[in-house]
């Protein structure tokens, strides 16, 4: 059974109810944004995360709390479809369209995704892990590994991603969001039984889709070379070299950033994802109209007027968001530990709180990993390792008496330590 939490169906952990409110491409408005810390704070503890997806979620809930807020999430247009609750999970180019860094603004597909399917019942059926992603052609989000995601290319096609593979189908980008539906059609057709919830689980592996998208796809010019799709199938479903999807970028945007329009967009690293009552009415003081959530649980303030921007980012610091990029407290997370998880065997986001820096008394080697950013650091709870981020990262791991540090999955500390646990995990992020 999927058990992948939601707004509608919650998690109850030991803090209480845990809701996921899902936020495709990250897009959320300032009211919004002011909407769910009245929310958080009257309907739960306060707290809001942000996850590796680019979503919320609201934590303490008391019991039966879900069905109040599953209703004014949907007052407020945080919940277009209630069947279609946990299966709204859209990762997008957080900058795309402002930057001028990519090739494509994807943010139209991003809404005509989200839209297209809410109005497909079968698609309620997708696992709440299922995960789509919408790259402008920069590489950051295809790294994710996304089920599936389209890629942006220069010849103003888009490459199919499946399970973080090249599928070889290239589409006109007026059909990126087909395809993309049209592979998660397939993978609820193709899949075993109900347990299987990632394309990657599937017996013959993320391509043994490519048959049944082709088809689909094909089907829909209803053999007419100028339908809907446009262009002729053997020129927009393969050719072209084979795309290298990019590795997984570990930190994301971080700083000041210069619009194309003469705005700045301010990217900010929100430390453990916690956005606090306080961190909440900072950014919604602060955004223009919008706040961007991105998957290295940070945030992004886009279209802010130069004049303004040296302001916001002292308002941002003050608030203990993250603003530069050599800050050696980037790619720290954890996972809920205690007291709010009953399998965790520490308090790791308290005891990773401290884990970079000075706040920790431990100096960071200013070496940096061989892709040229250091490794992220994830402490969990258990070995279960809740929360970690896909892709090389150093590993503190509770365990009975004190935890474990690992890196590549080889153990290079052990004890109960907590300063010698954060120094090992810093000189491991950092050597090569």
């Amino acid at each position: 059974m999927d058990r992948c939490p939601g707004s509608v169906e919650v998690h109850r952990a030991e803090d209480g109810g845990l809701a996921r409110i899902r936020v495709p491409g990250g897009v959320l408005t300032r009211d919004s944004l002011v909407a769910l810390t009245g929310l958080a704070a009257e309907l739960g503890n306060g707290r809001i995360e942000l996850t590796a997806r680019g979503n919320l979620q609201l934590r303490g809930l008391a019991p039966g709390a879900e069905v109040e807020l599953s209703a004014r999430l949907a007052a407020h247009g945080l919940l277009p479809s209630v069947p279609h609750d946990r299966a709204r999970n859209v990762l997008a180019s957080p900058l795309s369209g402002r930057d001028g860094v990519g090739v494509l603004d994807v943010r139209p597909l991003v809404a005509e995704l989200d839209r297209r399917l809410c109005a497909d019942p079968e698609l309620a059926a997708l696992p709440g892990r299922f995960l789509f992603a919408l790259d402008d052609g920069r590489g950051d989000v295809a790294g994710q590994r996304a089920d599936v995601a389209v890629l942006a290319l220069p010849d103003q096609r888009v490459a199919l991603l499946l399970g973080g593979r090249d599928s070889g189908l290239r589409l006109p980008v007026r059909a990126a969001v087909t395809g993309l539906l049209a592979s998660a059609t397939a993978f609820l057709r193709r899949r075993a039984d109900e347990r299987m919830w990632r394309v990657a689980e599937l017996p013959d592996g993320p391509l043994e889709l490519v048959p049944d998208v082709r088809a689909a796809l094909v089907a829909g010019l209803g053999g007419d070379a100028a339908g809907p799709l446009g262009g002729d199938p053997a020129g927009w479903l393969g050719g072209g070299p084979a795309v290298s999807v990019p590795d997984r970028d570990p930190r994301g945007p971080v700083g000041r950033i210069e619009q194309t329009d003469g705005r700045v967009a301010l990217a900010a690293s929100v430390p453990l994802g916690e956005l606090t009552q306080s961190r909440c009415q900072v950014l919604a003081a602060v955004a223009e109209r919008e706040v961007l959530l991105t998957p290295w649980r940070g945030v992004v303030l886009p279209d802010v007027a130069p004049p303004a921007t040296e302001l916001a980012a002292r308002r941002l610091t003050g608030a203990g968001l993250l603003l530069d990029p050599a800050s050696p407290s980037l790619g720290v997370s954890a996972c809920t530990g205690r007291p709010g998880c009953a399998k965790a065997l520490a308090d790791v986001r308290a005891d990773a709180s401290g884990a970079a820096g000075r706040a920790a008394g431990t100096a960071v080697p200013p070496a940096e990993d061989v892709d040229g950013v250091r490794l992220p650091v994830h402490w969990s709870g258990c070995a279960r390792r809740c929360g970690r981020p896909a892709g090389p990262a150093v590993d503190v791991v509770a365990e009975v008496g004190g935890y474990q540090v690992l890196r590549d999955g080889e153990a290079v500390y052990a004890g109960a330590d907590l300063g010698a646990v954060r120094a090992a995990a810093a000189q491991a992020r950092s050597s090569r």
